[in-house]
């Protein structure tokens, strides 16, 4: 009797060590961040007086699967002209979702932040200057002025667009749209994309 009652003892704990042993695997992280298929970049000219000239032009990076996802989202070839200035409005979009995350930006905007930095923005021979110009008044970026050097020295650079959330607006150089060190600004970055830039 005692080998018995000592095997089903044995044969208990095993059960129950089992059990506990499914249960602890680690739970699957969710992230939290917003899925971005798609960015629009608008252009519109503007005259000397900052009046619109024109029509505006439209160039976009998509990924059906989400561009921080996917990995490898489709970016045209952004086109300026030298000497030229132009109102940019950015469009960030969720089609899978069918939503509109610009407008949650907007709603959230003492939490987002957008920068402009790749050889276009950044560099003492960079063609693009960026000027926060939301009507907000708030610094975000979903609206700035846009312009281009008459004598850049190099006709081909790249735009790097940088969204950041939950950052601290307040950290020195923060309000700078070409801050290369955003991450110190605390915060997490929602969107990393990367635009050729071509200027005629």
């Amino acid at each position: 009797m005692r080998l018995f009652n000592r095997l089903s003892v044995i044969a208990l704990l095993s059960l129950s060590f089992g059990f506990l042993s499914c249960e602890s695997e680690d739970p699957v992280m969710e992230n939290e961040g917003e899925v971005i298929t798609d960015v629009n970049l608008n252009f519109t000219e503007l005259d000397d007086s900052g009046n619109p000239v024109g029509l505006t032009f439209t160039f976009n990076a998509s990924d059906s699967e989400g561009i921080e996802i996917g990995g490898s989202p489709v970016v045209q070839t952004v086109t300026l002209t030298k000497g030229k200035t132009y109102r940019m409005e950015i469009e960030v979009k969720n089609t899978i979702e069918n939503e509109d995350i610009t407008e949650e930006i907007l709603e959230e905007a003492a939490e987002h932040q957008f920068y402009f930095l790749g050889t276009a923005f950044v560099g003492s021979s960079a063609p693009l200057t960026y000027i926060y110009d939301d009507e907000s008044g708030e610094l975000i970026g979903v609206r700035g002025i846009v312009t281009v050097e008459e004598f850049p020295g190099f006709n081909n650079a790249e735009m790097r667009i940088v969204l950041r959330h939950d950052l601290d607006k307040n950290y020195p150089g923060a309000d700078d749209p070409n801050f290369e060190n955003f991450v110190l600004a605390g915060g997490e970055t929602d969107l990393d994309i990367r635009f050729p830039l071509v200027l005629e």
